[in-house]
């Protein structure tokens, strides 16, 4: 098959792996950066054109690894292909979906899915209440646009959290506000779900003096044995986004197990460097079942 990987970065990890894991099961993968493409919008001949004029119409599948800062366009991209009948690993519609915090939560939500208590306002009138809201200080105010913890602050002190609060609404930016989980003791649990089943999971440890667990902000990953209630948990919040491709974060907490977020483009160094689990493999054998193909060589 031929199988694009949309992306921004060819020397990260995660795309290398998986143009690596494609062509060892015999497949020409074929990088492409999401700011080089371009479509053609036609009823007769829609395209998508790469670089000054290759035509990408004869792709078999796509796997959109979207960053944050480009996910209008590389949704759009995304859905041009499904427009031109070329299967996408993860739908433009999801990976959408995923990328808006608060709509996430909803959805969550909605479908009974324990999430931290959240609080969500738009005028700076509230902020009170948003705190008392989410059980007072400590307290977690996260950007809606932030990724790999970035934008994300704790606030150990109302007073801190009344001023990190109003900083952000006074730059007409849209944050969150939730409760903090004191005995996940800088700790979560990343599931990477495939197809409905939980291929891969890592506890992620904050570095020391941190309280987000993120790899990319200095956390450490180990192989961790998820319990059957949160194996159910992840496997139902990627269903819930209609993600085939997702890492879902889980904290430990008092209550039992609760969803962070949901990502749509997860990393794989951290999980693959932990467990030894071809999850890259893994991503190429989803797009293999979904479109019937066998490999004949074998």
């Amino acid at each position: 098959m031929k199988i694009g990987v949309l992306a921004s970065n060819p020397e990260l990890y995660s795309n290398k792996r998986l143009m690596e894991a494609g062509a060892e099961r015999g497949h020409e993968m074929i990088f492409l950066n999401i700011k080089q493409c371009y479509m053609k919008l036609d009823a007769e001949e829609p395209e998508v054109y790469y670089r000054g004029g290759l035509v990408l119409n004869d792709l078999d599948a796509v796997i959109p690894r979207i960053r944050p800062s480009l996910t209008f366009y590389g949704c759009a991209l995304t859905r041009h292909f499904e427009s031109l009948n070329v299967f996408t690993l993860n739908s433009s519609a999801a990976v959408t979906s995923s990328r808006d915090k608060l709509y996430s939560l909803q959805l969550l939500q909605k479908s009974g899915l324990d999430i931290p208590t959240t609080g969500f306002a738009n005028s700076p009138m509230d902020t009170n209440d948003l705190i008392e809201m989410v059980g007072g200080a400590p307290l977690i105010v996260k950007l809606l646009e932030g990724t790999q913890g970035r934008g994300v602050v704790l606030a150990e002190t109302k007073k801190a959290a009344e001023s990190v609060i109003n900083a952000i609404k006074s730059l007409k930016a849209n944050l969150l506000v939730q409760e903090f989980i004191k005995e996940a003791s800088g700790k979560d649990l990343r599931c990477f779900v495939i197809d409905g089943k939980v291929v891969a999971s890592i506890e992620r440890t904050a570095a020391p003096g941190e309280f987000r667990a993120n790899i990319h902000q200095g956390g450490s990953a180990s192989i961790v044995k998820v319990t059957a209630a949160e194996k159910k948990l992840a496997i139902k919040a990627a269903k819930t986004m209609g993600l085939k491709v997702a890492g879902v974060d889980i904290i430990r907490s008092s209550k039992g197990p609760l969803l962070l977020e949901v990502n749509s483009s997860p990393g794989l160094e951290g999980i693959e460097s932990a467990t030894q689990i071809d999850v890259a493999g893994a991503m190429i054998g989803s797009i293999e079942k979904a479109l019937g193909w066998v490999n004949k060589s074998k």
